[in-house]
């Protein structure tokens, strides 16, 4: 045995980041052109091996692969816990990176590479805390179910949506789930870091918007141009700001940034104290409305050709209880003589912030923070929680960092020289390690 508890977890948490960054699980959202995800997943179901942890992997299709384990707790008489995290990527270009995005570089306290926040470094943090579970003989009180899925970042539909439609019985019996964005810090003094615990996400909306026109001759005088009457949808859809929607998480949310600060929050126009946050602020904001920003354009095959149709998409996110108002706040600004396809289309997600799991949470988080206040909040994007949900499974994004003050945590997601702090890492293993063992 270890020493300490926890010593070879926080010792070897960092090298199994970047061993799984360096694996590249790039998801293009089309199988032919994706990468990685069954060497992954056989990675993962390897080092559970390791310990003694018996998992299984599942593919939805060829490479396509997701992994689920099951540890049993020492109260069989509780139901188990989920804890789900997704093993894809977005793209990544070398070009534009200070490190190759997939070598896992280790350098100035961080590790580097696309995954390192979003999400492979709670898939790292949770894998280590397991291995050092087995090697040390610690059981939790009820039983840890884990799934490391595929393509959560087209969607799902081949992860997480797959498994549960498939294997439902693998999961029917947790009642709660954690996975990624929530539980990390906002510093507003030395002494109070807000963590922001995730209890909402919005809604999925990609769309695709087709105009019709009278094709012909680029030369001629046309009143019946396809690409003109999709241009002016997606004008007008991309520079629309909806109105503001204060659901119950954001709301809380405001409560405790005004309280935090000391600064009244004019709810009509509450951007203006938002900005205190830096730049979380932007994904913060985003949950505050419903949101349609057009992303891609496709019309055309000639410079002197009109073409009888044009495409554009369209990324839509609702917020919990707005799917009918976001519909008819679309129809208005779509307009007359074009057509919408849903790409995907998938629920918003709202839970309370209460209960014994989130009091769970709040003293995982205090046991290593004295300034610690975790607050909820909704989360601008979506995660396979959509999935779980459908199941009756409570979702949270409860993946605990505590954050340097000066990093701009927000622009990484997604983002060039995506890093997290490896103490950031070591942080979390000691929180969730208190808060999987109890909750």
């Amino acid at each position: 045995m270890d020493d300490a508890p926890l010593t070879r977890a926080q010792g070897e948490v960092a090298e199994l980041l970047s061993d799984l960054i360096r694996i590249d699980t790039t998801n293009t959202g089309d199988t032919a052109t994706g990468k990685g995800e069954r060497a992954a997943a056989e990675w993962v179901a390897g080092k559970l091996d390791e310990v003694g942890i018996g998992s299984q992997v599942f593919e939805s299709e060829r490479g396509r692969a997701s992994v689920v384990a099951r540890i049993p707790g020492t109260d069989p008489s509780r139901p188990p816990l989920l804890v789900h995290g997704h093993l894809d990527v977005v793209p990544a270009d070398p070009a534009e990176w200070s490190v190759h995005p997939f070598s896992g570089e280790e350098r100035d306290g961080y590790v580097w590479g696309r995954g390192a926040v979003d999400m492979k470094d709670m898939d790292a943090m949770t894998l280590a805390l397991v291995r050092d579970w087995a090697r040390t003989g610690v059981r939790p009180e009820r039983d840890i179910v884990l799934a490391y899925l595929a393509d959560e970042e087209a969607g799902g539909t081949l992860g997480a949506r797959w498994i549960v439609d498939e294997h439902p019985d693998l999961f029917a019996d947790c009642t709660e789930a954690i996975s990624e964005v929530g539980g990390f810090s906002i510093t507003v003094r030395d002494d109070l870091r807000l963590y922001l615990v995730q209890t909402a996400e919005k809604g999925l909306a990609w769309m695709r918007l087709t105009a019709s026109g009278r094709p012909g001759h680029g030369s001629f005088v046309h009143d019946d141009n396809a690409v003109t009457r999709l241009c002016e949808a997606v004008a007008r859809i991309g520079s629309t700001r909806l109105p503001t929607v204060l659901t119950p998480p954001m709301r809380a949310f405001l409560d405790a940034v005004s309280d935090a600060y000391g600064v009244d929050i004019d709810p009509d126009e509450p951007e203006q104290a938002l900005a205190r946050l830096g730049s979380i602020s932007r994904m913060i904001g985003a949950a505050l409305r419903n949101t349609a920003n057009p992303t891609m354009l496709d019309a055309g095959y000639k410079t002197n050709v009109i073409p009888g149709t044009a495409s554009a998409t369209v990324d839509g996110r609702f917020l919990h209880g707005q799917a009918d108002e976001f519909e008819r706040q679309l129809a208005g600004l779509i307009g007359e003589g074009i057509q919408r396809e849903w790409i995907v289309h998938d629920q918003a997600v709202e839970t309370t912030f209460d209960g014994p799991v989130v009091d769970a949470m709040v003293a995982a988080l205090r046991s290593e923070d004295d300034g610690a206040r975790p607050v909820p909040f909704t989360m601008s994007g979506g995660t396979d929680a959509k999935s779980f949900e459908r199941l009756g499974i409570r979702c949270f994004g409860f993946s605990p960092l505590r954050l340097p003050p000066d990093l701009d945590f927000a622009a990484l997601f997604h983002g060039i020289d995506e890093r997290v702090p490896v103490e950031s890492l070591q942080f979390g293993i000691r929180v969730l390690d208190r808060f999987l063992r109890t909750a």
